[in-house]
């Protein structure tokens, strides 16, 4: 899937169009969340940490003066919760209809919380959801056991 507005936003770190409403990526650099303002998107959501070796110093600010929503959910890479993931889950069912971007530092975390998303809201069978998330990376130790977690505990999107 890809998303045309005279912007290419394959530029930005590991950027997957999940849907035709959200998409994920690595940390985009401020021009970057200009161009995705461009092409539509109405809301910004961040898994990473806020540590400014990992992401940018402003990042809610900049969101904010381009008119766009902004939420951080600083998700821990070495320790993810069911708490982070349901946070995640309720922000984005919160955007639904919205254009949204979830990123986080590599689109790791990410991966992982939208595969869990996907089984659990979008309908994807638990084969498109890994196969979504391998796109980017085969999860370590710590999110193959996050995910097996989940998916035992998660409860219908009914």
């Amino acid at each position: 899937m890809s998303y045309y507005c005279g912007v290419n936003l394959d530029e930005i770190l590991n950027f997957v169009a999940v849907t035709e409403s959200i998409a994920t990526a690595g940390q985009p650099t401020e021009v970057q969340l200009r161009e995705l303002r461009i092409c539509g998107f109405e809301a910004i959501v961040n898994l990473g940490l806020l540590d400014p070796r990992y992401c940018l110093s402003n990042e809610a600010d900049t969101v904010a003066e381009l008119g766009m929503e902004y939420h951080a959910i600083p998700v821990d890479f070495h320790m993810p919760t069911q708490s982070d993931f349901d946070r995640f889950r309720t922000t984005l069912r919160g955007l639904q209809g919205r254009k949204v971007l979830v990123h986080c530092a590599m689109n790791y975390r990410v991966a992982c919380f939208m595969a869990l998303y996907g089984e659990a809201e979008l309908g994807w069978t638990r084969e498109q959801a890994d196969a979504q998330m391998k796109r980017l990376w085969e999860p370590n130790a710590v999110w193959a056991q996050f995910m097996t977690d989940l998916r035992n505990s998660l409860p219908s999107s009914d």
